[in-house]
């Protein structure tokens, strides 16, 4: 762990929390769909890591990757309900993800997810990296933060086309769209062409015809909320399976 590492998360972590809560204030103060704050505050867990890394640049490895899992995962401690009652600001930043319909278990979906996704992730991570494909980690990731993260937006702006999906300890059912499952498609296709070159002559059709296809299959069978473990398991398998046996 040195010290560019350390930093980089301090500054990650630091500009997540005030993302929340400019996201929150647009929920209370602007009457901003959380639909839309939950995905700000998602391409911001995505996309400012690798942001952040080019600024403060260090050795990646499984240590600092499992590292950056623990920290994300630990981060959602704040969120708990004492500290939400007892801190205006933190119950602020709750409000950029707190959807109406998924309460009262909001932050046990979420965490849950999360640590299921790291479940997956992990092993997923040792894998390709004792085969030497570390990069093609990339591909499921991608899926799920640009596929996904513009699946919800997309489907409450143009969704037409709605189907219900069921969630984890509840027996209401939630609406999704086949306009946001095509998100996940076309990002998982996108995905699998921009790493063509880590895939052999014969791998790379079979990814592109059976990874975009499973992932979108696993988001829209998933249980609600809890589309990214099932994503990265998926497409896990699937990803795997092409580097094993073609």
């Amino acid at each position: 762990m040195n010290t560019p590492f350390i930093i980089q998360q301090s500054v990650l972590v630091s500009l997540l929390l005030a993302i929340y809560y400019a996201t929150g204030k647009l929920v209370s103060h602007k009457g901003v769909k959380v639909n839309y704050t939950r995905k700000i505050n998602h391409f911001a867990l995505f996309f400012l890591p690798s942001a952040l890394g080019m600024i403060f640049t260090y050795q990646k490895t499984m240590s600092t990757r499992i590292a950056g899992l623990i920290i994300a995962i630990g981060m959602l401690g704040i969120f708990i309900k004492p500290l939400r009652d007892r801190s205006g600001i933190i119950s602020a930043m709750f409000l950029s993800f707190d959807r109406p319909e998924d309460r009262p278990r909001t932050l046990l979906w979420i965490t849950t997810q999360y640590l299921a996704a790291a479940g997956v992730v992990i092993p997923l991570l040792i894998y390709l990296n004792s085969v030497h494909r570390t990069e093609l980690l990339m591909i499921p990731l991608l899926i799920n933060g640009v596929g996904d993260g513009l699946a919800e937006p997309v489907g409450v702006r143009f969704g037409r086309r709605k189907y219900r999906a069921r969630a984890l300890f509840s027996e209401k059912s939630y609406e999704r769209s086949i306009e946001g499952s095509l998100c996940v498609l076309l990002a998982g296709i996108l995905s699998v062409i921009a790493f063509r070159h880590s895939f052999t002559p014969a791998q790379f059709p079979a990814a592109v015809a059976i990874l975009p296809v499973s992932a979108t299959l696993a988001e829209a069978f998933s249980p609600h909320t809890w589309d990214t473990p099932f994503i990265y398991a998926t497409a896990g398998v699937a990803l795997g399976c092409i580097l094993k046996f073609l």
